[in-house]
């Protein structure tokens, strides 16, 4: 399978390093702690067998990240689901986020949502798009 991502520009990507970084030193789960060279920040926009029929992805595009939360058992940013991105993206429903943890065990999610109150919303732009394939576990540049 091939991933779709969506590059988050500089400030945006310090930003999650940084809640990663916070996170990792309080000792609670992080996507720090993934250490495979492709790991980085990004928002997924699909997964497909084929990028054959991948339309164009016109870029840059807004990116408004809201307070962090929970979705399902991942620490997650929430991205604002703008026409813009929207129409990178359509048909089935989706929740579009930057992961900031995964698997998030019950007993520490509490103080993860704790550590990371106070964290503002954020603004800049995706700027970039890449691929992932499951198999191989490379990274393409699109």
């Amino acid at each position: 399978m091939h991933t779709v991502e969506l590059l988050p520009d500089p400030v945006l990507d310090a930003g999650i390093r940084a809640l990663w970084d916070r996170l990792l030193a309080a000792g609670l789960p992080s996507l720090a702690t993934h250490r495979h060279p492709t790991n980085r920040p990004h928002l997924t926009l699909h997964t497909l067998p084929t990028l054959a029929s991948l339309p164009p992805l016109t870029l840059p595009v807004a990116a408004h990240l809201g307070p962090v939360r929970l979705l399902g058992r991942a620490l997650v940013r929430p991205v604002a689901p703008t026409a813009e991105l929207l129409a990178l993206r359509p048909g089935d429903s989706w929740v579009p986020h930057i992961s900031l943890a995964l698997n998030v065990p019950p007993p520490v999610r509490e103080a993860a949502l704790a550590l990371l109150a106070d964290v503002p919303d954020a603004h800049g732009q995706f700027v970039a798009a890449r691929s992932y394939d499951t198999e191989t576990r490379t990274v393409t540049d699109l």
